[in-house]
């Protein structure tokens, strides 16, 4: 009699659960992000949560590189299609986003605020300036090109960047936990 071996194959790739939790997140993003432009449609602070999103499936998920920017380049895309976008800039903005994101998961991080992790706070918050500032920089290139920017265009792009920043970062924060028990993820 021939003896039974178990081999464990190493998943090569997001599993099928994985790349739903990443439509869904994306998915609630865009919506989120069409329905307060809507609602907020006359101040200048325009949330962008697929970006909260991105960094929250990054989180969950913990993607290998060429995940994640993939999921950025999909973020971006997704951004084409929603009112008030300027062309080109999220696409670029979104892949540099999901970078950071994915570089910053790759460091270690024992600061707690109680039993609460502040990764998620501090990653999501890193993660949505380098896309806000990586946006900045292509609005430029793209529609600027040689007219000088002054300082309170700079200003007011910072404050909005830094704004969306804080709100995507306690979004994340506060959903992180959630998903985590509901995807059955112990040791993020």
């Amino acid at each position: 009699m021939e003896k039974r071996e178990v081999r464990k194959v190493e998943s090569q790739g997001l599993q099928v659960k994985e790349l739903l939790l990443i439509g869904v997140l994306l998915a609630a993003g865009a919506v989120l992000k069409i329905f307060s432009n809507t609602i907020i449609a006359g101040l200048p602070l325009k949330p962008n949560f697929i970006i909260a999103m991105y960094c929250l499936a990054i989180l969950l998920i913990k993607p290998k590189l060429i995940e994640a920017l993939v999921i950025g380049l999909l973020s971006g895309i997704m951004c084409q299609f929603l009112p008030g976008n300027t062309p080109y800039a999220n696409i670029v903005s979104e892949v540099v986003g999901a970078f950071i994101m994915f570089s910053l998961m790759q460091m270690p991080f024992g600061l707690k605020l109680g039993k609460a992790s502040v990764k998620p706070f501090i990653v999501t918050f890193l993660s949505t300036l380098a896309s806000g500032y990586t946006f900045f920089l292509m609005l430029k290139i793209l529609l600027l090109m040689g007219m000088d920017i002054n300082t309170k265009a700079i200003m007011a792009f910072t404050i909005i960047i830094f704004g969306t920043a804080f709100v995507n970062s306690i979004l994340v924060t506060v959903l992180y936990p959630a998903l985590k028990a509901v995807t059955g993820d112990k040791n993020a």
